[in-house]
């Protein structure tokens, strides 16, 4: 069934519940709680299973909301609505503070991380005597619209409601925008997202604030709904238990978020009444419950339910506005103009050699291919190169800028693109949102502006770049396919579609042709010559000698790290030295 088909009839029933005579209060009250929940779920969507950034701290942000605007409504005596933004700053800026520290952790020990300052959270607020300790803070003022204070679970409900409905709306702006685009990159690779110039750092920070702004949201409307806090609401139970609700509904889609919230938080409240009596005594039996629920659903339905229900497909960001104006080219350099010029590269890893004093050069309107046997460190050399490792000694010049020792990001930025020997693509998202990411430096548009939907006119120019190189490379068919379903040959055309999108003057391509057919190879070369012509500097890593053979100006041969030898192809090719390291002596 259709998302907004289905968000449509859940928006009919919620209005329609007020008509409905006998219902009884406790159900919106319930309802009431299911989008608090649905709110914090939300963040967690774009933190957790977009991002990849798994926190068991969200209920620590619910409490900084719900303090912040307990303290300003009965100590400051400011009313809900104008306490409102300073909650959301104080989450804001608690959640840059404990991201800047705890996103340079990785594998377990980042939600080790969220764990622990959820923890230490929630004691400081039981032991602070300004802070009411276990016992809280009460007399909050409920909130007022239009005069009339909103006492009632029967009127509260439609504005959390409504609020649950914003964030849907900001979110899926957001997700769709370049910084959107930057946040879902992470999947497919830190590294992958840093050669073509996105600040992997800057993309968790932004992730792990809004998701801590809206759990800071849903903190601010539980505060003057239940007109009294104590810490226990925001406890690491309730962090896990809203990283529950996100895997149950599925933790990769905004609509999954919303139904696992509401599913979790009525299937908690029968539960109570029910186990009880099955057990005949009293006791948190829903906890079992949870558990092997949460069991049987990592082994049968790992994305979570909602992808069941709706058997939705990736979604190709809306065209925005009128036809776009086309991205500004980057200059092109004269033919003939050194654009890379590596000396002496030398890598080691402990005592190992990987690579040993390479040296070599690439200019404007030359292909230049990098050959030698499997294991001779020509993916290495790659890697220091675009900044991905780092050099042990040497220099590396782009358009005479030393750049040794700078990021992957920052060498993008001066006009390097490159794709990688393993596919990097984001399996979930289309194939042009995949280029477009490639785009990324040439457009400015912030999360602000994304989430506010204001950078239409910059998202059309950047599509319409994206489709112009998906075009170029004959993939502009595939357009709104999911990249992970595409053969292992298209995936490697469009990494460099992606690349071409970045408005290169140097084109570094690991082993393009590797998993392409006779047809499909031969087009590569066609726009290879074409890219030359056109004034790319391009460096090649391939395996293919009959491709390379046709295709290159000049070739570095590698061997054991070292450089074998350097020339035109037919001398390189009847060198007894580059026949014995590829052949063996015997032959």
């Amino acid at each position: 069934m259709p998302t907004r088909l289905l968000a449509a009839l859940a928006g009919a029933c919620l209005l329609a519940a007020p008509l409905v005579p006998g219902i009884p209060p406790f159900w919106f009250t319930l309802l009431a709680y299911a989008g608090l929940s649905a709110i914090v779920v939300i963040g967690l969507v774009v933190l957790t299973g977009v991002a990849g950034i798994t926190s068991f701290g969200q209920a620590m942000f619910v409490g900084v909301g719900a303090y912040a605007t307990a303290l300003l409504t009965t100590r400051a005596g400011l009313s809900p609505w104008l306490s409102l933004p300073a909650a959301l700053a104080a989450a804001a800026a608690a959640a840059w503070i404990i991201g800047a520290v705890t996103l340079r952790l990785s594998g377990h020990y980042l939600p080790l991380g969220t764990i622990a300052w959820n923890i230490s959270f929630f004691y400081v607020l039981g032991n602070t005597d300004w802070l009411g300790r276990y016992d809280g803070l009460a007399g909050l003022p409920p909130i007022t619209l239009l005069g009339v204070p909103l006492l009632e679970s029967s009127r509260v409900v439609y504005l959390i409601w409504a609020c649950v409905g914003l964030c849907v709306w900001l979110t899926q702006r957001l997700l769709r925008s370049r910084t959107g685009r930057a946040i879902r990159a992470l999947k497919g690779g830190v590294v992958a997202a840093e050669s073509f110039g996105i600040d992997t750092a800057r993309a968790k920070i932004v992730a792990f604030v809004y998701a801590a702004v809206l759990a800071a949201l849903s903190g601010w409307l539980y505060a003057h709904v239940q007109r009294a806090i104590n810490p226990t609401p925001f406890s690491l139970n309730a962090s896990i238990e809203y990283l529950l609700m996100a895997v149950i509904g599925g933790a990769g889609s905004i609509g999954g978020g919303v139904f696992g919230a509401v599913l979790v938080t009525v299937l908690k409240d029968q539960l109570q009444n029910v186990l009880p009596l099955v057990f005949g005594t009293q006791g948190n039996f829903e906890a079992i419950v949870f558990g092997v629920l949460l069991v049987l659903m990592l082994q049968r339905a790992p994305d979570g339910l909602w992808p069941l229900l709706t058997r939705r497909s990736v979604a190709l960001p809306p065209d925005r506005g009128p036809a776009p104006r086309p991205l500004p080219p980057r200059p092109a350099a004269a033919p003939g103009t050194l654009l890379l010029e590596a000396t002496a590269l030398r890598k080691t890893f402990g005592g190992l050699v990987a690579v040993n004093d390479i040296g070599f050069s690439v200019r404007a309107g030359e292909v230049v291919a990098l050959i030698g046997p499997n294991g001779a460190g020509k993916s290495t050399t790659f890697n220091l190169v675009t900044g991905v490792a780092r050099l042990t000694a040497g220099g590396v010049r782009l358009s005479g800028r030393e750049v040794a020792g700078l990021p992957a990001r920052a060498i993008a930025r001066l006009g390097c693109a490159r794709t990688f020997q393993h596919v990097k693509l984001v399996a979930g998202m289309s194939v042009l949102e995949n280029v477009a990411l490639g785009a990324h430096l040439r457009g400015s548009a912030g999360p602000v502006r994304g989430a506010l939907g204001l950078d239409g006119p910059e998202e059309a120019a950047l599509f319409a770049a994206a489709q112009a190189a998906l075009d170029r490379v004959g993939l502009g068919s595939a357009r709104d396919l999911p990249a992970g379903s595409l053969a292992l040959g298209q995936q490697r055309i469009v990494e460099i579609a992606r690349a071409l999108c970045l408005g290169p003057s140097l084109l570094l391509l690991d082993e393009p042709a590797a998993g392409l057919r006779h047809r499909e190879k031969q087009a590569l070369g066609d726009l290879l010559r074409r890219l030359r012509q056109e004034g790319l500097g391009i460096l090649l890593v391939e395996h293919d000698m009959d491709f390379v053979m046709a295709l290159a100006d000049r070739l570095v041969v590698m061997n054991f790290g070292a450089k074998l030898c350097e020339g035109a192809p037919a001398s390189v090719r009847s060198n007894p030295a580059v026949v014995e390291a590829y052949l063996g002596s015997a032959a």
